[in-house]
């Protein structure tokens, strides 16, 4: 009988190795009508295919809790679109932060054929991601639509794939062939927070439009071009990811590698490619960085330090350095890439900097890659410690759009000299002059001595003295 356990045991063991997500691979699929499970029949199978377990329930299910026991139930969760007014309790948006707060990650789908359940609006309120409070609103462009699906209404957009949004930033979004976008419900981003970054912008001529509205002219617009973001993403603090994707609807089947038609020319749609990007990027597979041994110590060949015995130069990590020591400091870095991890290499315009601070930095240096393993690079830097006592810290703090944060701080003391590390005078060039007065006047001192002990008196000579 124990050998009939093996085959279920290496089937654990063969799923787990093909799961691709460094957080975990327990996926909730929120659906509020099972019919429309179909529609999407080709994300649920490349999610699979990827080592994902996907559970579906319905928002009002009584079963449906993010959590068990205080801890996450999933490690990820889809929200698709609801046919009624909300999620239900089990969704609240203190419920969702909270799952946040716990590192999980969440795709939110949204769409205009449904109005954005308040809940939902006031979440994204909260972390600075507005849409329109007119709740038909939908996002069209006269120029950029496909004209087979939607030759009147315009509001099936056709995009070029994302590019970087900074020179020094990877592109996981990237693609040659254009993305469909149906009914799509435009955001638009506070420029205060530093968590948010758009994946996906409209063309320039596109704008926010209730079709309910029977005018010719749109006089006051929400937003228009590329302040609409049509995909966005909120990376927290502790590196657990939302991402809003404006359009549902681009995630079905029938989109995925659909032919679209603008302005008489014909073309593939990239949307397939899209949404396993999308999906790998917020469910972790992607962007994760790791941060492995982190040490410092003394640099070789640096002058004396107190405590020999304690603190020899070559020792990692010591708790205490002495002013004006000459350091190094080593970080390993590697970044999970799909089901492995690999050597972390910024961009050339892009660079990993360490600051040795007490309540500002002291120094901020950069750090240059000085090895490599199969799996990560080590950055390194030496420098030396300024002439200023206290508790000090290594820090090396590393925030980019869609990589995971690096925030690593060791904390050190650094003491003043000790009564016998100071110089001896004669290492000292400036003291050289009165060093010398010293020994001529000592010299001096004492060859008028030697000349007085051996000087003879003189002899007295004349007339000698009678009573």
């Amino acid at each position: 009988m124990r050998w009939s356990f093996l085959p279920l045991i290496a089937a654990a063991l063969a799923g787990w190795a093909t799961a691709l997500s460094s957080t975990g691979t327990r996926l909730l699929v929120v659906l509020e009508e099972e019919s429309k499970q179909s529609q999407y029949s080709s994300l649920w199978a490349q999610l699979k295919s990827r080592g994902y377990d996907l559970s579906f329930e319905s928002p009002k299910s009584d079963k449906l809790s993010l959590f068990r026991l205080g801890e996450r139930a999933y490690d990820h969760v889809i929200l698709l679109p609801p046919a009624g007014k909300a999620y239900g309790p089990a969704l609240s948006p203190k419920i969702l932060l909270d799952f946040i707060n716990s590192e999980g990650n969440i795709l939110l789908g949204l769409t205009a054929d449904h109005p954005t359940p308040a809940a939902i609006s006031s979440l994204l309120l909260e972390l600075d991601i507005h849409i329109s409070p007119d709740r038909q609103a939908v996002v069209v462009d006269h120029f950029n639509y496909d004209s087979s699906s939607a030759s009147e209404k315009h509001d099936v957009l056709v995009v070029p794939t994302p590019k970087s949004l900074r020179t020094d930033l990877k592109n996981f979004f990237a693609g040659k062939l254009p993305i469909a976008f149906p009914r799509a419900v435009g955001q638009t981003l506070g420029n205060d927070s530093p968590l948010l970054a758009p994946i996906l912008r409209a063309s320039p001529n596109a704008y926010v439009y209730n079709p309910k509205e029977e005018t010719e002219t749109v006089e006051d617009l929400y937003a228009s071009g590329e302040q609409i973001a049509l995909v966005s993403a909120l990376q927290a603090r502790n590196s657990a990811r939302l991402t809003v994707l404006g359009s549902v609807e681009a995630l079905e089947d029938k989109w995925f590698d659909a032919v679209v038609e603008v302005n008489g020319r014909t073309s593939k749609t990239q949307n397939s490619e899209f949404a396993k990007q999308l999906t790998a990027w917020t469910f972790k597979e992607v962007g994760v960085l790791k941060v492995g041994r982190v040490q410092h110590h003394l640099k070789s060949g640096s002058d004396g330090v107190l405590n020999e015995s304690l603190y020899p130069a070559g020792d990692l990590n010591p708790k205490i350095y002495r002013v004006k020591n000459d350091v190094t400091f080593t970080i390993e870095l590697s970044e999970y890439s799909n089901d492995r991890l690999i050597p972390f290499t910024p961009d050339a315009n892009d660079v990993v900097q360490l600051e040795f601070s007490m309540l500002s930095p002291f120094h901020r240096l950069r750090l240059e890659p000085s090895g490599t393993t199969a799996n990560s690079t080590f950055f390194s830097t030496s420098f030396t410690l300024p002439d200023q006592h206290g508790i000090f810290n290594f820090r090396v703090n590393y925030k980019r759009p869609f990589l995971s944060n690096v925030d690593e701080k060791r904390e050190v003391t650094v003491r003043h000299f000790a009564h016998d590390e100071w110089p001896r005078s004669w290492n000292i060039s400036g003291a050289w002059t009165w060093i010398a007065g010293i020994w001529v006047t000592v010299a001096g001192w004492l060859a008028f001595v030697a000349v007085w002990l051996w000087s003879a008196p003189a002899k007295q000579t004349g007339i000698k003295k009678t009573q």
